[in-house]
C-alpha cells in the first residue's frame, strides 16, 4: 500500500504581523453565519480517492445532517499552499483544505484557517500527543484535525544483515558502527545514503533528537535550525559521509533504485509508507526486508520523528465552519471513514485506533515475512516526538537542497550548510515583516 509521502507547533497566544494579517485575526466557528437549511461544502484535497470517501459521508452522516461535501482535486505541497492563500485573499477559499502539517503556520499567519478548537477538541484523545500538537497553535487554538502521519522507522535487508553478521542497531552509535563494519567486510556496499534532495527526512531526524526549528512567543518567532541538537544530527551524518562509511547520493533516482534492488545499499531510514516505495524501487527484493524502530540517541530512549503527513483544516472564508468542522472530525476519527481513507486514499491514518486491524490487519504484501508490521508500526507511531514548524518552511527546505547538495557531494562540513539554512530562514521572516527574537 502506498501511503501519502508528503510536527508540534510551539507557541503562546501571539499576534504576528504579516502585512495587514495577524494571527489574532484568525476566526473560529463562533462567528459562523450557519444556515438552517441544507449545507454544501467544498473540500480541496490531493489524496487519491477522497471523492469516494466524501460520497460515504454524503450517503450516511451527511445525509442525516443535511451537509453535502464536494471534493475538488488539487496539487499538493507548495502549489496548494500558494493557491489557497491566493484564493483566501480574494475571499474565495473553499470550506475545507487538506494541508500538510508544516504548511499550517503559513496558512494561519495568512489568515486562511479558522480556529476550530470548540468543535473538534473531543477528538484529541484519538491521536498521539506528538501528532495532535502539529495542528495546534497557542495554548488552546486548533487549526486542523490530523489525517495521516509518517512515523519514521529503520528498514533493512534481513538476508544481507545475516550474511555479513550484522545486528540491527538500536542506537545511532551502533548505526555508525554497523555502517563501518559493512564497509570493512565488503567495500562495494553501503549501509545507506545521506540524501540531499528530501529535507523532510533530515527534519524528521532532527525532530527525533529533540530539535525545535521554529518557536513562537509573545510577538516574535525564534529560529533554531542551527541549534546544538540539529548540529549534532548534521555532524553525525556529515561525519559518516566524509569518512565514506555511507553513500552520498540522493534518493529517488534510477541509481538509488538500483542500489536498493541489487543490495548495494542494504538499509533505509524511512517512514511507514516505505513499503509502497520499495515495491517500485526494489521489486526483486520483496520479502527480504524487515522494519525496526529508529535507532535512538541514548540507550533506552523511545522516540521517532515524522516524515510526511497531512491534516484537514477549515477556512475562515467558509460560512459553514461548524458543519465543515463536523465533517473534518468525522473524516479523521470515524471508523468507517478511516477504513475508507486507507482503502481509497492509501493513507496511514493518524488516528491511533485505525492503525491496526481492518485494512491494516495484514502486513504490506512486500513484507510477507513480517506479519506484525502494522502492530509494530502503531507502537512506534505512539512515540512520535513533538515538532515545531514555522511560517516559511518552504524557504528553509529550498536552502537545505541548495546547501546540503554540494556538502554531500564534496563530503564537506554539514554544519556550514545548516548555518546557511538558519540565516536564510531568519532573513526571510524579517523580510515578510515578522519580528524575530535572538
Amino acid at each position: 500500500m502506498q501511503f501519502t509521502t508528503h510536527r508540534r507547533l510551539v507557541a503562546t497566544s501571539l499576534t504576528i504581523a504579516l502585512g495587514a494579517t495577524t494571527l489574532a485575526a484568525c476566526g473560529s466557528g463562533s462567528g459562523d453565519e450557519e444556515s438552517t437549511g441544507p449545507v454544501s461544502l467544498s473540500y480541496w484535497a490531493w489524496a487519491p480517492g477522497m471523492d469516494k470517501v466524501a460520497d460515504l459521508w454524503n450517503s450516511t452522516e451527511g445525509k442525516k445532517a443535511g451537509i453535502t461535501v464536494t471534493v475538488k482535486k488539487q496539487a499538493s505541497g507548495d502549489d496548494l499552499v500558494t493557491k489557497i492563500i491566493t484564493a483566501a485573499k480574494a475571499k474565495k477559499a473553499p470550506d475545507l483544505v487538506q494541508a500538510e502539517y508544516q504548511a499550517l503556520p503559513t496558512l494561519v499567519s495568512n489568515d486562511v484557517l479558522a480556529d476550530i478548537s470548540g468543535e473538534v477538541s473531543d477528538a484529541r484523545s484519538q491521536f498521539a500527543p506528538g501528532v495532535w500538537q502539529q495542528t495546534t497553535l497557542g495554548t488552546d487554538a486548533v487549526y486542523a484535525v490530523p489525517q495521516d502521519s509518517g512515523p519514521m522507522m529503520f528498514y533493512y535487508r534481513q538476508d544481507l544483515f545475516k550474511k555479513y553478521g550484522l545486528t540491527v542497531p538500536t542506537t545511532w552509535d551502533e548505526f555508525a558502527g554497523t555502517a563501518r563494519a559493512l564497509k570493512k567486510k565488503d567495500p562495494s556496499k553501503a549501509l545507506t545514503t545521506f540524501s540531499s534532495n528530501d529535507p523532510g527526512l533530515f527534519a524528521g531526524l532532527a525532530q527525533q533528537a529533540g530539535a525545535k526549528w521554529w518557536t513562537a512567543g509573545g510577538e516574535s518567532w525564534k529560529v533554531g535550525i542551527d541549534d546544538a541538537t540539529t548540529k549534532k544530527v548534521a555532524s553525525f551524518w556529515g561525519g559518516l559521509v566524509a569518512e565514506g562509511a555511507i553513500d552520498n547520493q540522493p534518493m529517488y533516482t534510477p541509481a538509488w533504485n538500483m542500489a536498493l534492488n541489487t543490495g548495494k545499499q542494504i538499509a533505509w531510514v524511512s517512514a511507514v509508507w516505505a513499503p509502497g516505495t520499495l515495491v517500485t524501487a526494489a521489486p526483486d527484493t520483496k520479502g527480504k526486508w524487515a522494519m525496526a524502530p529508529l535507532p535512538q540517541w541514548s540507550e533506552g530512549e523511545s522516540a521517532t520523528g515524522s516524515w510526511g503527513g497531512s491534516s484537514t483544516g477549515v477556512t475562515n472564508d467558509s460560512p459553514h465552519k461548524k458543519a465543515a468542522a463536523q465533517f473534518a472530525s468525522w473524516l479523521n476519527t470515524d471508523s468507517q471513514a478511516l477504513a475508507a481513507l486507507v482503502k481509497e486514499s492509501g493513507i496511514y491514518p493518524a488516528a491511533t485506533a485505525a492503525q491496526t486491524g481492518g485494512a491494516l490487519s495484514a502486513a504490506p504484501g512486500y513484507f510477507p515475512n513480517q506479519p506484525d508490521f502494522y502492530a509494530r508500526a502503531a507502537e512506534i507511531a505512539k512515540t512520535t516526538a513533538p515538532s515545531a514548524w514555522g511560517p516559511n518552511v518552504n524557504v528553509a527546505y529550498t536552502v537545505f537542497r541548495d546547501s546540503f547538495a554540494p556538502a554531500a557531494k564534496n563530503r564537506s562540513d554539514f554544519t556550514a550548510a545548516l548555518t546557511a539554512m538558519q540565516q536564510a530562514t531568519v532573513a526571510d521572516l524579517k523580510k515578510q515583516g515578522f519580528e524575530v527574537a535572538g
